[in-house]
């Protein structure tokens, strides 16, 4: 009986469109071994392990309740000041995550990619899905903190009728994550010092979007440059979805979704230019 060889054919790449689904779904194996890999990586060797997963969202919305809601004493549309933060970090942790890890694939991997083949796209995909992980133990979080509202009376149950959209608006994060990131991780192999800007760049931007404020509290003059945020329709439907407050606009979350999409294409194309030749540059 004559055994069937098995042929891997690595050959350059042309096409601009060419993200090779197919190539990595027979690599899938690996692309769930590195999700596996960053989900134990990230907090081994530590005191508490798993429950930073926790704790980071907890820390940061009590802060934001501290400081904005009490001290600063900004709007929450009437909502539970806890609510209302953990709504916005929730979505935002998520992007903000997605992309910052991103941004460094080219740079971290060096190694790995010089030594080995694999469809370089893996690498970035399993980062956001490792942070959909993480951002799903947070959803669990936010509804343990809105179950204990509504059971102690603070807070009604106001769950709206456009929860279907929920899994679209995971997946405009996830675009706009890999976007912004391709373009960054394609940047930062011959500009070494904007990755030093990236985190301060994501930071400022947090501030442009509604994280830490309803967008019915500015000014009408400062809603259009807030609404230019793709962010900025995510996090208000998902405050509007969940907690009955923010505003649910099918014209704006239309242009998040448009912005995701073309921001994606641009970022493939160039992530696919940088992989013909980064090694000579990282």
């Amino acid at each position: 009986m004559r055994q069937e060889r098995v042929k891997t054919v690595i050959e350059p790449r042309s096409a601009w469109f060419d993200l090779k689904f197919r190539e990595i779904a027979q690599y899938k194996d690996l692309l769930f071994l590195f999700v596996r890999r960053d989900l134990v990586a990230q907090y081994k060797q530590t005191i508490l392990g798993p429950l930073w997963y926790f704790i980071q969202p907890i820390l940061t919305t009590l802060t934001y309740t501290l400081i904005f809601g009490n001290v600063a004493g900004l709007s929450t549309d009437g909502l539970p000041k806890m609510l209302f933060y953990m709504a916005g970090v929730t979505c935002w942790r998520y992007f903000s995550d997605s992309l910052n890890k991103t941004s460094n694939t080219f740079t971290q991997n060096a190694q790995i990619f010089g030594k080995v083949y694999f469809p370089r796209a893996i690498m970035p995909i399993s980062i956001t899905i490792t942070n959909l992980a993480m951002f799903g133990i947070q959803l669990l979080l936010f509804f343990g903190f809105y179950a204990f509202y509504v059971i102690t009376g603070q807070f009604s149950l106001n769950l709206q009728p456009e929860l279907f959209l929920f899994p679209l608006l995971i997946v405009i994060m996830m675009l706009l994550g890999l976007g912004f990131g391709f373009i960054l991780s394609a940047l930062t192999t011959k500009y070494r010092d904007l990755k030093f800007l990236i985190t301060f760049g994501v930071q400022l931007l947090m501030y442009a979007t509604p994280v830490i404020y309803p967008l019915s509290s500015l000014p009408a003059k400062y809603k259009p440059f807030i609404l230019a945020n793709p962010m900025t329709p995510i996090i208000e439907t998902f405050r509007f979805m969940f907690l009955g407050s923010g505003s649910m606009n099918y014209m704006h979350l239309g242009y998040s979704i448009v912005f995701a999409i073309v921001l994606f294409l641009i970022g493939l194309i160039i992530f696919n230019r940088t992989e013909k030749n980064f090694m000579d540059t990282v």
